[in-house]
C-alpha cells in the first residue's frame, strides 16, 4: 500500500528554538497577561536550561493553533502551577504557524521550549471529511508524526491536547510504566466500539478481523504517554498512514484522527488511571452540551467535544465545570481587566 511517509520525513523536520520573541501575532488581536514564574522544589534534580535530552526532564508535546491558543495557554499554566519540578519540564510545540509561539513567550518568557514546524500539505491529501470541521485540521493529525518531528535523543514524550488543564503533578502521569508498549492512555473497554467504524468496515472480513484477538478498548488520543523509540522501531506512523490511505479509497470511519489510532493500537497499549483524562467535558461533537465529571478522582480535565470552555464563557452561557477552567485563563479583556 503506497504512503507519503518519505515526503513527510523531509517536510516535517524543520524546527526552531523558542526564545527572544515577544510580538503578538494572532489574527484576533487577543492579548494575554504574563504568568508567574514557577520554581523547582529542593528535591528536583538539576537540569541545565538548554538541555532537552536529559532523562530527568519531562517532555510535553502540544500543538499550537490560532483557534485553540487560549486553551494552550491555560494548559501550560495549569501544568506548571501543579508541578513539583516545573523548571524540569520541556515543552515541544508543534505548529504550522511559527508566529504563534510569540504569544506563548510573552506570557511565559522563562519557558523552556522548542517550536517544531509542521508542514500540512502532505497530510491534507490524506484527510477525509469527518463529522466536525475542527477534526479535519491537518494539525489535528500532527500527533501521528511526533517521533519524526521530535529530536531523536528523546525516548519518551507526553502528548496533551490544548483543551486540558491539570490539577495534579504531571510528573506522576509522565512516570506511567509503558510495559514494553508503544504508548499508554486511559482505556475504556465497555464502550460501544462499533460506532467508530462504518458498516462497510464491519461487513468486510479482511478489515473487521483487524481486531481479532485484541481487546476492543476505546482510548482518547488527547492524553498519551509515548515511547518514541518503540514507535520508531515499530514503524507506527507508517501503519497509521496506510489506514488513512485506505479511508480515501473506501469510507471505513467518520471521526477524524481517532479511528486510525484505534485500528493500530486498540488493545495494544499500557493502561493509565482514568483520573488522568476526564474527557468529554465539551459535550458531543454536534451540540457540545454540558456534562458532569465521571465518577472517581480527577487529575486532568479534558474539554474534548464541540464545546470549549473559553467559547462558552465568552458567550455568557458557561457550563458549571467551565468554572474549573476559568482560573487558568490568561486572556486580558479589552477594558484592561483579566478575562477570568
Amino acid at each position: 500500500m503506497p504512503n507519503l511517509h518519505s515526503a513527510l520525513l523531509i517536510l516535517l523536520l524543520a524546527a526552531a528554538a523558542c526564545g527572544g520573541l515577544s510580538v503578538l501575532a494572532d489574527d484576533d488581536n487577543e492579548t494575554f497577561k504574563e504568568a508567574p514564574k514557577f520554581y523547582n522544589s529542593p528535591a528536583c534534580p538539576p537540569i541545565p536550561p538548554d538541555d532537552f535530552c536529559s532523562n530527568e526532564s519531562i517532555n510535553i508535546a502540544m500543538t499550537l493553533d490560532l483557534h485553540y491558543l487560549r486553551g494552550s495557554m491555560a494548559a501550560i499554566l495549569s501544568t506548571l502551577q501543579h508541578s513539583s519540578c516545573p523548571e524540569n519540564i520541556r515543552f515541544h510545540f508543534i505548529s504550522s504557524l511559527p508566529s504563534l509561539h510569540n504569544t506563548i513567550l510573552q506570557s511565559f518568557p522563562y519557558l523552556r521550549c522548542h517550536l517544531h514546524i509542521f508542514a500540512p500539505s502532505p497530510v491534507q491529501g490524506l484527510i477525509s471529511t469527518s463529522i466536525r470541521q475542527a477534526l479535519d485540521s491537518p494539525l489535528n493529525y500532527a500527533r501521528n508524526y511526533l517521533p519524526t518531528l521530535l529530536p531523536t535523543c528523546l525516548t519518551k514524550v507526553l502528548y496533551l491536547d490544548s483543551d486540558v488543564i491539570l490539577v495534579d503533578d504531571v510528573a506522576d502521569l509522565a512516570a506511567t510504566p509503558l510495559l514494553g508498549k508503544p504508548l499508554a492512555a486511559p482505556e475504556y473497554c465497555n464502550a460501544n466500539f462499533t460506532i467508530y467504524f462504518t458498516p462497510s468496515f464491519w461487513s468486510n472480513p479482511s478489515l473487521s478481523l483487524t481486531f481479532a484477538g485484541r481487546k476492543a478498548c476505546y482510548f482518547n488520543t488527547g492524553v498519551m504517554v509515548i515511547d518514541l523509540v518503540r514507535w520508531r522501531v515499530g514503524g507506527y506512523t507508517t501503519r497509521i498512514v496506510e489506514w488513512m490511505e485506505l479511508q480515501k479509497r473506501m469510507r471505513i470511519y467518520e471521526l477524524g484522527s481517532l479511528p486510525p489510532f484505534l485500528l493500530v493500537f486498540a488493545g495494544e497499549i499500557a493502561s493509565v488511571d482514568h483520573r488522568w483524562n476526564q474527557h468529554g467535558l465539551g459535550g458531543d461533537n454536534y451540540r457540545g452540551l454540558c456534562r458532569d465529571l465521571h465518577p472517581g478522582p480527577v487529575s486532568l480535565l479534558h474539554w474534548s467535544g464541540k464545546g470549549k470552555p473559553w467559547a462558552r464563557i465568552d458567550s455568557g452561557r458557561p457550563c458549571p465545570l467551565d468554572a474549573l477552567w476559568a482560573p487558568y485563563d490568561l486572556l486580558v479583556r479589552e477594558n484592561g481587566g483579566i478575562e477570568s
